[in-house]
């Protein structure tokens, strides 16, 4: 299965993905929102600097840790990953409802990370699961600093989040990956909606492991391969 194309790129290999990843120990860091709530978060960063960068987005009622494998894999790929814990969760301060106030947390990520050193602000991408792949998207619209976009098991609609064909179309000129299992049937819609003709090319996977969010990534290896493979095409191209 490691050597199988998957939307354009090669997925890496085992042994490739997993080389150094022992080395790419993440630290924590602080941050803050543009109305002041306190962040937290975790930083992997690249070896090889200036190296491109990724903001990883939880589920809800989740937290960054979610992300610990995923972000210590790219950092040992060559792309700096920053997790954060939006507002309400894990570490950060601030409240968990409304959703969309965390928006604003994933565009703070995304702005400090492009100001830091080591960091290439041109080669910036956030990436999110199931709530984060909503933020991370609604993050994205006004943060031409995100060049790419990717989410696991993004849905329509996240209890007020909503995402469109409309909104969609302000990503025009964005890399988009989509990734759902076929046994999600929202998420699974989702992605056949936003993938119709329209502005935006989004490259998908679609796994027959009955998982969500970063979930998936655990329950379906040859999932969190791609996503990696396609950020580092992307990224480090």
């Amino acid at each position: 299965m490691s050597g199988r194309a998957i939307a354009g790129g090669v997925v890496l290999g085992c042994g490739l993905l997993l080389a150094g990843v022992a080395e790419a120990a993440g630290r924590p860091v602080t941050l803050s929102a543009a109305d002041g709530v306190t962040l937290s978060g975790e930083l992997y960063e690249a070896t090889a600097t200036p190296a491109p960068a990724v903001v990883l987005v939880h589920m809800l009622g989740r937290s960054r840790a979610d992300w610990d494998e995923t972000a210590a894999v790219l950092a040992a790929a060559g792309v700096t990953a920053l997790a954060i814990d939006v507002r309400g969760h894990g570490a950060s301060g601030g409240s968990a409802r409304p959703l969309t106030d965390a928006v604003q947390d994933v565009r703070a990520a995304l702005q400090w990370l492009s100001q830091r050193p080591g960091v290439r602000p041109d080669a910036l991408g956030v990436v999110g699961a199931s709530m984060g792949a909503s933020l991370a998207v609604l993050a994205a619209l006004d943060q031409p600093l995100a060049r790419v976009v990717a989410t696991v098991s993004l849905t329509l609609d996240y209890q007020g989040l909503r995402v469109s064909t409309e909104t969609f179309k302000a990503l025009a000129g964005r890399a988009v990956w989509m990734a759902a299992s076929r046994e999600d049937p929202y998420a699974a819609r989702t992605i056949a909606e936003l993938s119709k003709d329209g502005p935006v090319t989004v490259e998908q996977l679609l796994s027959a492991e009955p998982a969500h969010g970063t979930l998936l990534l655990r329950a379906d290896p040859e999932v969190a391969r791609s996503l990696v493979d396609w950020l580092r095409v992307r990224l480090l191209s």
